[in-house]
């Protein structure tokens, strides 16, 4: 997709999204990611905040040129001027981050159903999601909450009939060809195949979020003794 496909669109009176397409590829993904990094690069007047996602760059703005804002039409203008620019490539930057995860057992109740869902073994479903090439699309839902993708068509599964109330923090779960990761205890709905013993948010980390958009993500299986050990190094260093 060119860099000037888009259509742009008010999100409310505070928010202009610019939308590269509805389908969630790597490809677009990319996108995304460079357009906001040219965006903030460029600095527009009063935009506060930009927020890559999937799809879409949203950028949050304060109306009205006599608070030191601007308004709609005006930030349409920059907007387009700006990524008819040569958008930042960051593809090249990108952090690669190894997740360990234990799979299956009580740290992954979905695990064999969806195998059985999907009609592969446990450990072919293992083998599927720690395939390198995922990438952090977006954070969201609660403070550090990664969306990452996109996997094998065969992880095309909806989220779960039912969801759950509670789902303990570092849980590693699938849906729609997609993972998340959820960095505290939360309700949830997608299928967990494992979980992580790493914190995924921790404010007194200088930078409280483990993972961020952009980054290349590999799962590495580990066993659930190099999960306990992992985890009781980690409240360690914590304590």
């Amino acid at each position: 997709m060119s860099p000037n496909t888009f259509t742009l669109r008010p999100q409310g009176d505070r928010c202009l999204s610019i939308d590269f397409g509805d389908t969630i590829r790597l490809e677009t993904g990319q996108l995304c990611l460079s357009a906001a990094a040219t965006l903030e690069r460029a600095q527009l007047q009063g935009v506060t905040d930009i927020v890559p996602s999937y799809t879409a760059v949203a950028l949050y703005y304060t109306p009205g040129v006599d608070l030191g804002g601007t308004d709609f039409g005006t930030l349409c203008a920059q907007v387009r001027d700006t990524l008819a620019q040569d958008l930042i490539q960051t593809t090249n930057s990108a952090r690669q981050v190894d997740i360990p995860v234990c799979y299956g057992g009580k740290h992954g109740p979905d695990l064999a159903e969806v195998a059985t869902k999907i009609g592969v073994t446990e450990q072919e479903v293992i083998q599927i999601h720690t395939r390198p090439g995922s990438m952090v699309f977006g954070l969201g839902f609660s403070p550090g909450h990664p969306y990452i993708g996109v996997h094998d068509p065969l992880f095309a599964l909806p989220r779960r009939d039912v969801p759950r109330t509670a789902v303990p923090a570092g849980s590693v779960a699938i849906a729609n060809c997609q993972s998340t990761i959820y960095p505290t205890l939360l309700p949830g709905g997608w299928h967990i195949l494992g979980a992580t013993p790493l914190k995924l948010f921790d404010l007194s980390r200088a930078q409280p979020s483990l993972l961020l958009p952009g980054d290349q993500v590999r799962f590495v299986s580990i066993s659930e003794q190099e999960y306990d050990h992992l985890a009781a190094q980690l409240a360690q260093v914590a304590a």
